[in-house]
């Protein structure tokens, strides 16, 4: 009788057992752990151009003795910009400069997304994919890139023009579906407008960035202004006048 009982609770048991959905595993297209690479390497040298160690001395400027190192994400950018991506060699460089180990550097480097660990297309687009992006359906305009582009997510085209990526919030939330290409915002998306500014980026002009399917400026209501539509009361309107 044991045994039936056992039998009957474990398929109780089994029947009970609660399903869980879970994500998609999703590997980062960034690269945190350094390998050696013909392109990337501790052996190419590395120097800031005439025009950026002006910027630089400029940059340090900004902070007092004792707090240079507080220059690290500013010089980074700038030898990302120079470079085109990061390379380690940039790195060493920027940690020369501030005078503070090659960790130092490599932790934030590798922490912030915003520098590029690898070589990049000339056009880094950006795909936001968080929730009002995706909900405003930014799946069609990651397809919508992926075609126009001939390129998958986390790759580059083979032309080196466009490399792709799926990001998180970018912050332009009342303005979905959008991306970024380098620092430049493009927002009301549809399929249609996103392959239009690739096409145009591909012969190289450079599309109006903002809002694509209207007239709206940046974040203002696509509709037309539903608030704030008088002028504000003047100093004292309203007021008593024996106050």
């Amino acid at each position: 009788m044991l045994a039936s009982l056992s039998k009957i609770c474990g398929a109780h048991i089994i029947r009970n057992v609660r399903q869980l959905q879970i994500s998609a595993a999703r590997a980062s297209d960034h690269l945190f752990t350094h390998r050696d690479t013909p392109e990337d390497n501790p052996n190419i040298p590395f120097e800031f151009n005439d025009a950026n160690k002006k910027r630089v001395e400029a940059i340090l400027g900004i902070y007092p003795e004792g707090h240079k190192r507080g220059a690290m994400i500013p010089l980074l950018d700038l030898a990302q910009r120079q470079h085109g991506w990061l390379p380690i060699s940039a790195m060493h460089k920027v940690a020369e400069i501030l005078n503070v180990s090659h960790m130092r550097v490599y932790e934030v480097a590798t922490f912030y997304t915003m520098f590029n660990r690898r070589p990049m297309g000339k056009y880094h687009v950006q795909i936001c994919t968080c929730t009002p992006c995706w909900l405003r359906d930014s799946d069609s305009i990651v397809k919508a890139v992926e075609a126009a582009t001939n390129c998958k997510l986390g790759g580059t085209s083979d032309d080196k023009l466009f490399t792709l990526s799926e990001v998180e919030c970018l912050g332009a939330c009342a303005n979905a579906p959008m991306l970024q290409v380098n620092d430049d915002y493009y927002e009301d998306l549809t399929p249609e407008t996103t392959k239009a500014i690739i096409d145009k980026l591909r012969i190289g002009e450079r599309p109006p960035p903002g809002p694509q399917n209207s007239p709206r400026f940046a974040a203002d209501p696509a509709d037309g202004l539903t608030s704030l539509k008088s002028p504000p009361p003047a100093p004292g309107d309203g007021v008593r006048s024996d106050l």
